[in-house]
């Protein structure tokens, strides 16, 4: 027994069936074709956001790299510069005699530190001095950081003294690096 569908229905009944297919292959298309192409723009969209601003740190690390780089070398040419046999003691030393204030130097205690690759090591010299004023201070801060001979104020302590009355005592740590 065949049933024959387009005989019995009306013609209201065909076009609402029509009507109804029309929807679903509608909804199909939507649904399989159009939305996931909209879904991949975005994602593709968030993509290129997220990669746009790596870019953008790439630059900055970059430009950060640069001067560092910079830097490295200004100092490696700089530590080439020194006169041979260079050290942080004696260099300390002649410059309080340029400052005027060796004889108030009571102790300089020079310590060193090798880097792990043993390519270089940190010296330090920590000092103390008595009885200065603040511009011979300033004089000798001044020498010391402005030296082109890579060295570094890495502490400094200043205090006044009791006697004699307007002097301070200054003690600070100072370092390099000494191939």
């Amino acid at each position: 027994m065949k049933i024959n569908f387009k005989k019995k229905l009306s013609k209201r009944e065909k076009y609402s069936i029509y009507a109804a297919l029309g929807v679903i292959a509608l909804f199909m298309i939507i649904q399989f074709i159009v939305s996931p192409v909209i879904d991949k723009k975005k994602r593709l969209l968030r993509s290129l956001d997220v990669k746009a601003k790596t870019f953008r740190e790439m630059v900055v690390l970059k430009e950060e790299y640069d001067s560092i780089d910079k830097q490295a070398n200004l100092s490696n040419f700089n530590l080439s510069k020194r006169e041979k046999g260079f050290t942080l003691f004696s260099f300390l030393d002649k410059l309080s005699g340029q400052a005027g204030i060796k004889d108030r130097i009571e102790y300089m205690k020079p310590s060193s530190n090798p880097s792990e690759d043993g390519s270089y090591k940190l010296s330090q010299v920590e000092l103390k001095i008595q009885a200065i004023n603040l511009k011979q201070l300033t004089s000798y801060l001044h020498m010391i950081e402005t030296s082109e001979n890579i060295v570094f104020i890495k502490r400094i302590s200043i205090s006044q003294t009791v006697k004699p009355e307007g002097f301070i005592e200054v003690i600070m740590l100072v370092e390099t690096i000494e191939t």
